[in-house]
């Protein structure tokens, strides 16, 4: 069965970080992009990044360079998001997507979505 499982969210305090981890079973690894997005309390969800793994190109949206980085194991299918310098409007449910064509295309329209991993972040 082809899906993607995010896992690596939890609590932090301010200023702390957090690894997330994106395991994709899709047969299309490597041949398809593979990005981070969010989803903060009562807001639209938003692209952080977005990676090409055979190539290892990443894109990332202005709001979060520098604090994040995007990067993947390719002998382990797996895409990784990690999260720095962390602040309370980072809370929220963090989703792993899926999709063809440009990577940097970080609108949350035509991808294959997981069940996210909830990050929460105090003060």
């Amino acid at each position: 069965q082809e899906h993607l499982a995010e896992s690596g969210g939890g609590s932090v305090q301010a200023g702390g970080s957090l690894r997330l981890s994106c395991v994709s079973s899709r047969s299309a690894y490597g041949r398809e992009c593979i990005g981070w997005f969010r989803q903060a309390p009562g807001k639209e969800r938003e692209g952080i990044a977005g990676i090409y793994p055979a190539g290892g190109s990443t894109f990332y949206a202005d709001s979060e360079k520098g604090r994040f980085t995007i990067s993947q194991d390719n002998v382990k299918n797996t895409v990784y998001l990690q999260m720095n310098s962390l602040k309370p409007e980072d809370t929220g449910m963090y989703y792993c997507a899926a999709w063809m064509g440009f990577c940097g295309d970080l609108r949350g329209r035509n991808k294959y979505w997981g069940q996210g991993t909830q990050v929460t972040v105090s003060s």
